[in-house]
């Protein structure tokens, strides 16, 4: 699944490509892709018409604004889920669009025949429309459950400790729960431990303060970093070029199982904790 880099990549390059885009055409080709309205038909025209604005990002949720001429027309929220993906495709009357693939899920066309289109090969990825006026996390409920943002100032060690006190759990599935901190996933969550000198397993309620505070730190440098890099590609994730992300060839733990630590040659280990994998060096974490 995207985690935060790789949806930060994307708004990134939605803000750039689609700043003014004028919603011409919407084509539904996948149902449950729309989350809300419960008619996809009524998502096709509460979008067409419509001017995008500025695309911001809240964990892995992506929302623009919608302008309809000199009116509010509320937000188009976007959740890549697991294999979700946007493709920019510059075309016009002489170099038309090429056929959508059969994992192409919704197209956008503004008057220019510019289009962007969804592609989702496991149709995990949701779309809403809120209509103007309506808070968003109304329409878009997940938003809810969602803790701070890593770069926010409201995640910080005290909260970490506050929130985690006398907790059992592994520090490693503390950090995946997306209501303590948003947008981490499990590529970023064994890079930051790895960073932070901490071992996955780790009771999260355990660490101390100078270690919450470290592993903060850590998380918002590996995350930063991923961001400059474009994101991970391990096997689905693309920009909206259809540029793989860069992060996995230098990450320092995950799924390198097996393999010499970067930092001092001993085999990284990878085990299972709560379901998922989890990559750590026995000798830099402690």
């Amino acid at each position: 699944m995207p985690e935060l880099p790789e949806v930060e990549t994307v708004r990134r390059g939605l803000e750039q490509q689609t700043s003014g885009f004028k919603v011409a055409k919407v084509a539904v080709h996948r149902n449950r892709a729309i989350a809300s309205p419960p008619d996809p038909e009524a998502f096709c025209w509460a979008l067409t018409g419509c001017r995008l604005g500025t695309w911001s990002r809240r964990g892995k949720y992506l929302y623009a604004v919608l302008q309809r001429e000199d009116a509010a027309a509320g937000h188009w929220g976007v959740h890549l889920r697991m294999t979700g993906q946007f493709l920019w495709i510059d075309a016009d009357a002489a170099n038309p669009s090429p056929p959508p693939c059969s994992h192409t899920r919704v197209q956008f066309w503004n008057e220019q025949g510019q289009e962007l289109r969804f592609i989702d090969t496991r149709s995990f990825g949701q779309m809403w429309w809120v209509p103007p006026g309506e808070p968003i996390e109304t329409v878009m409920t997940g938003l809810k459950r969602l803790g701070p943002e890593p770069f926010s100032g409201a995640f910080n060690a005290s909260y970490l400790q506050q929130k985690l006190k006398g907790s059992s759990r592994p520090i490693k599935n503390a950090l995946l729960d997306q209501a303590l901190v948003a947008g981490v996933g499990n590529i970023y969550a064994d890079e930051s431990l790895f960073a932070a000198g901490i071992q996955p397993h780790t009771p999260s309620g355990r660490l101390t303060k100078n270690q919450l505070d470290t592993l903060c730190t850590a998380l918002v440098q590996v995350l930063e970093v991923s961001i400059g890099a474009g994101g991970t590609t391990f096997s689905d994730f693309r920009d909206l070029t259809g540029t793989n992300g860069n992060y996995g060839g230098v990450a320092l733990v995950y799924r390198r199982g097996g393999e010499p630590c970067r930092t001092c040659g001993t085999p990284i280990r990878r085990e299972k904790l709560g379901g998922r994998s989890s990559h750590w060096c026995p000798t830099c974490q402690q």
